[in-house]
């Protein structure tokens, strides 16, 4: 009977981490697709950075503390683009002489087709969606590591030591990469962000 209770219990905890795992998948889906759009350009490759982050997190980290996933997965995140960008620098000089069509059409992108929970007037949320534009090719534009720590900071709002274990660098990195990407973002969206 004992044993009974014991199985009992053992999969009541098994599940209840399951269920743990679920919610805090569900709470970085969007903003960490958000993260690789706006590093990546491309929702399609996005999407997949952002599964396969999933996976490679799932397969390797499940069993870590919970206080230790949101570093562990934003870590993952990073390299997935990292390794993308190396990726897509290798194809460019293999086959920079095919010209491939469509890839500079604007794709659909499933985060800013959910539905908001209030929705600002027709004027306002023009005004809105310039200042969003206008925020993600400046972030866009940062140096990758400067985007990283700004996404993770600003956008993911992690500390500065769990930003620094996502990046894999000091405190004292994070903090300068963070203050130059935002001292550049307050330069070029002046009219938009005062």
């Amino acid at each position: 009977m004992v044993l009974d209770d014991l199985g009992s219990v053992r999969e009541g905890s098994a599940l209840d981490e399951l269920r743990a795992m679920d919610r805090f998948l569900a709470d970085v889906e969007r903003r960490a697709f958000r993260m690789a759009d706006i590093a990546i350009r491309n929702p399609d490759d996005a999407l997949d950075i952002v599964q396969d982050t999933m996976l490679r997190f799932v397969r390797k980290y499940a069993d870590r503390p919970r206080d230790e996933w949101r570093p562990l997965f934003f870590r993952i995140l990073r390299n997935r683009i990292t390794d993308h960008h190396r990726g897509g620098s290798v194809r460019r000089r293999l086959f920079a002489w095919i010209s491939i069509g469509g890839e500079d059409e604007p794709g659909h992108d499933p985060v800013a087709a959910a539905p908001e929970k209030s929705q600002p007037g027709p004027e306002k949320q023009a005004g809105l969606d310039d200042a969003m534009r206008a925020l993600e090719n400046a972030v866009g534009k940062l140096p990758s590591r400067q985007q990283q720590a700004f996404m993770l900071r600003a956008v993911e709002g992690l500390d500065v030591a769990a930003t620094a274990a996502a990046m894999g660098c000091s405190d004292g990195s994070v903090k300068q990469h963070y203050y130059r990407a935002v001292h550049t973002l307050r330069a070029a969206l002046g009219d938009h962000w005062q």
